[in-house]
């Protein structure tokens, strides 16, 4: 990739980055300490955007989200990124999220579009997602 390309950031990116999830298409770069990720593909960066999307209007009510155009914590941010794309994953049949890719792909595939998911149990999972927790200093 040249410096003169442009680079769509990655929407699960803080996902990838906590290790939550992989994706086939991600790119890590550094700009001087930050470490971001960028989605080698615009049309599964728009796939993924458009599931982010949905994630967060489906689950604005359970997670008590802020208003769609104020950007959310960290945390929230967390919890519907890796509970997300491992709760549509669960929906597809797998367990966890290898690839997020392949998980907007075949819900596409078994679904036919995005907005056909079964948010009801997504959702759920979502709100059940916990972080890992950080292991204690010895």
């Amino acid at each position: 990739m040249t410096t003169t390309e442009a680079r769509a950031p990655c929407a699960f990116g803080r996902a990838i980055l906590a290790g939550q999830a992989g994706c086939a298409l991600a790119r890590r770069h550094a700009r001087g300490e930050h470490e971001g990720i960028a989605c080698a593909s615009p049309v599964a960066h728009v796939n993924c955007a458009t599931l982010l999307a949905l994630l967060r209007e489906r689950s604005t009510f359970a997670l008590r989200l802020p208003p769609p155009a104020t950007a959310l914590p960290h945390a929230q941010t967390l919890r519907l990124q890796c509970g997300g794309i491992r709760a549509v994953a669960a929906a597809l049949g797998d367990a966890r999220a290898a690839d997020i890719h392949a998980v907007v792909a075949g819900a596409r595939e078994r679904w036919g579009e995005l907005a056909a998911i079964p948010f009801e149990p997504v959702v759920r999972a979502i709100a059940a997602w916990q972080p890992r927790r950080r292991s204690e200093a010895p």
